[in-house]
């Protein structure tokens, strides 16, 4: 629990962060609803990845009807479902009815408070930094009445404004090295990722599923930022980190994913089934964070530029696919509405020692979901080719993602 006197201070403290704000703006504000009061607005995504800057960019000027409040802070470490009570009196008290919850997912019970808050004709945003564990108590307690958006770290057109460079294959590769986590853009102190992944792994994963072997939690997931854009066999990774069966691989996979290290592409098929028996591929969040927590090989530059290029799709598109048919693969297949819109194949340099397993795997892509235009992105090349399936565009990814944007 926690006192009244106590709150009030910790509100007042947390609101001239708030005002003081001069962060560099999100491309998530312009798609964020306006003037909802029936609908909560959930923002999620990584630990530090920009959600409370998101929230502050969100509240704006209009900090005079604006109630923010951070929960995840040692100060508010106990409070509890009672203390809702405290914190009604002192948002009565300030006569404020935008309210913004940071990090609320902390408190058991919390949903309950916001739908309450809701029926109140507030407006509430809250953020949270677990994706299952958001949406199991949105679905049960606020079923119809949220709306959520995903954060990402900084995109390569972010990155861009935030270090004031021009769009280019050289700025590129720096974001390549760099990635987007905004506290290490500005210290580059690599220490402050490691330690990123330590607090996800414990008090986002561990505590909070009463995971008792961490150590091998741990070891999957470097594992798995080492060996990003890959395929992931459950059983074969038992083994390597040393877990009896592969039903608990795929439950720490499932609770990487929730808190957005990781995330899992299957298959492309029309056949729920076999999407969901066939091998997944892996993507790490950043590569600057993969490389702080994993040896060199992560560091292969193709891998790289795919990990990269599947981040920057997925800021756009929620249902990504790899295609493979008779061994010809594509990278990514991005459906839309149920309908796949775009086959891309991605590729560092594009050279006589690929090119033909390359253009096949596209067109094979390009064939079978009768697509007439395809792409192949680089890391500074640019063509134009005329196939039997279609027209292929290779591009720079600096040109790729401006395309993206768009």
């Amino acid at each position: 629990m926690v006192s009244k006197t106590a709150l009030d201070a910790i509100y007042k403290e947390q609101r001239e962060f708030v005002i003081n704000d001069k962060s560099v703006r999100r491309d998530a504000l312009m798609e964020l609803p306006v003037d909802d009061v029936s609908h909560a607005l959930i923002i999620s995504g990584i630990r530090r990845c920009g959600k409370s800057t998101l929230m502050r960019q969100r509240i704006g000027k209009d900090t005079d009807d604006a109630f923010y409040l951070n929960f995840d802070t040692v100060k508010l470490f106990n409070f509890d479902v009672e203390d809702f009570e405290l914190l009604d009196e002192l948002i009565a008290s300030t006569g404020k009815h935008n309210l913004y919850f940071d990090e609320i997912q902390t408190v058991k019970g919390w949903e309950i408070y916001v739908r309450s808050k809701l029926d109140s004709d507030f407006k509430v945003t809250v953020t949270g930094s677990n994706a299952s564990l958001l949406s199991r108590e949105l679905g049960t307690k606020l079923t119809g009445r949220h709306i959520t958006k995903e954060l990402f770290p900084f995109s390569y057109m972010e990155y861009l404004r935030f270090r004031e460079l021009k769009a280019s294959s050289e700025n590129f590769g720096k974001y390549l090295d760099n990635g987007g986590f905004p506290e290490y853009l500005k210290t580059g102190n690599e220490n402050m990722l490691g330690e990123l992944v330590e607090d996800i792994l414990y008090r986002d994963i561990a505590v909070r599923y009463g995971i008792r072997d961490v150590n091998s939690l741990k070891a999957l997931c470097f594992y798995l930022a080492g060996n990003f854009a890959n395929l992931a066999s459950a059983n074969r990774l038992a083994g390597l980190i040393g877990v009896k069966t592969a039903k608990t691989v795929l439950e720490f996979m499932s609770y990487l994913e929730d808190a957005y290290l990781i995330q899992r592409v299957p298959k492309f098929s029309w056949k729920l089934r076999t999407q969901m028996m066939s091998a997944k591929k892996i993507y790490f969040i950043d590569n600057a964070l993969a490389r702080a927590v994993t040896v060199p090989a992560s560091n292969n530059a193709g891998r790289r530029l795919e990990n990269a290029i599947f981040w920057e799709l997925r800021r756009h598109y929620h249902d990504i696919y790899y295609f493979n048919e008779g061994g010809n693969e594509c990278d990514f297949i991005v459906k839309n509405k149920n309908v796949p819109r775009m086959a891309v194949q991605v590729c560092y340099e594009l050279e006589h020692g690929n090119r033909q397993r390359e253009l096949t795997g596209l067109q094979d892509a390009m064939k079978s979901l009768k697509l007439d235009k395809g792409y192949i992105v680089t890391f500074d090349q640019t063509d134009k080719l005329r196939t039997e399936s279609g027209w292929i565009d290779v591009l720079p990814a600096s040109d790729f993602v401006q395309m993206m944007a768009k």
